[in-house]
């Protein structure tokens, strides 16, 4: 089973574009902290997530850099040739997003619904 499950705050506003196809797509990076014993210092972890569709369309809108959100998803490794040398990638999947946070943080806890979108139609 591929399945992750990610608590942290985004590193930048999401980057938003539609497909050829007319598919909403959103990228953005979310840093997650590690365990670690009291009094020890450890850089963030950072994750690069893509969302589609209108999950993607509702990230444009109400994520902003420094918003706390759970990320549920799957991981897809992949690679491409940059100057004769291969790259691998890993990203993060998203299925399903929930915002987190005090309200004041970024946004208010409940944003209002984003126009045309039904509660059904908002995978949180």
């Amino acid at each position: 089973m591929n399945r992750v499950m990610l608590i942290g705050r985004l590193g930048k506003d999401p980057e938003f574009r539609y497909t050829p196809a007319g598919t909403a797509v959103a990228k953005f990076t979310l840093a997650t902290d590690r365990w670690k014993k009291k009094g020890q210092e450890q850089p963030p972890d950072w994750h690069r997530i893509t969302v589609w569709s209108k999950l993607a369309e509702v990230c444009a809108q109400y994520l902003t850099k420094g918003k706390q959100v759970m990320i549920e998803g799957r991981i897809e490794y992949g690679s491409y040739e940059k100057d004769g040398v291969k790259h691998y990638t890993t990203d993060i999947i998203a299925e399903n997003l929930e915002m987190l946070g005090r309200q004041g943080e970024s946004e208010s806890r409940e944003p209002s619904r984003p126009a045309g979108v039904q509660e059904d139609d908002i995978p949180f």
